[in-house]
């Protein structure tokens, strides 16, 4: 039997929520399209180091963050472009652009590298976040799986009007069917589909974590409808979510 992520937590979590973050924790530390899992691992730390990071935060408070020069608080032996971009994404994506894309190009970071992160900051932001607001102790490193990156990159990945190459709604190959399943495809997942397993990885999340079924609030939820649009129009705002 598996034991509980959440057990020690001082309030009852669901079992599809601990179930939920632990696969995605335990897919941190494997290896992944563009990076071993070790490296992945990394780049837990990095977002941590971020939030402490004074570079970062000297940035946030400037109007511009190429005003402000100086060295971050790095956790690990990540190249420096990846730990630019991941401090950036933790700290101030808000104000990422296609010019800061096509540096990271510049600087030896593929667009196929460069998802992969995307995908691994949010979900170690996502479930940081929520050991925060439980008042938990963050969770230790996810434990690292031998074995080299798999290389994979969809053919029918193509630029889309994104600043990434991502599959088209209606381009999806047979590897990739189980990605667009629905009647309307989110952006946010066709932005992370130039590495199939990120968006895997983001919808199994999502089905636990997110509402579910807003016309029956009440199946899995003790908040109504108007106390649950409160919290995430405020934590929308907190995180300056363009959604």
């Amino acid at each position: 039997m598996t034991s509980a992520i959440f057990a020690e937590a001082p309030y009852p979590i669901r079992s599809d929520l601990d179930r939920a973050t632990r696969e995605a924790w335990e897919f941190l530390g494997k290896p992944g399209n563009w990076w071993t899992g070790a490296e992945r691992a990394a780049f837990v730390s990095e977002v941590r180091s971020a939030r402490d990071c004074r570079l970062c935060a000297d940035r946030v408070d400037a109007l511009s963050p190429y005003s402000v020069q100086g060295e971050h608080a790095i956790a690990s032996a990540l190249p420096a472009v990846a730990i630019e971009a991941t401090h950036r994404l933790t700290t101030d994506a808000a104000r990422l652009s296609e010019k800061a894309i096509r540096e990271f190009n510049a600087a030896g970071l593929s667009d196929e590298a460069y998802v992969e992160i995307v995908s691994i900051v949010s979900t170690v932001m996502g479930i940081d976040g929520f050991c925060d607001a439980l008042e938990i102790p963050l969770l230790p490193l996810p434990e690292v799986q031998a074995g080299g990156p798999s290389r994979y990159r969809p053919a029918e990945a193509v630029d889309d009007g994104a600043w990434v190459p991502m599959i088209p709604r209606d381009g999806a190959g047979e590897n990739e069917a189980d990605l667009y399943t629905g009647r309307f495809t989110p952006n946010v997942f066709r932005a992370m589909s130039l590495v199939p397993d990120a968006v895997r990885n983001l919808l199994n999340l999502l089905a636990a974590f997110y509402v579910e079924n807003v016309g029956n609030l009440k199946a899995r939820n003790s908040l109504d409808r108007r106390q649950i649009e409160l919290l995430a129009a405020r934590v929308s705002a907190l995180n300056e979510c363009f959604y």
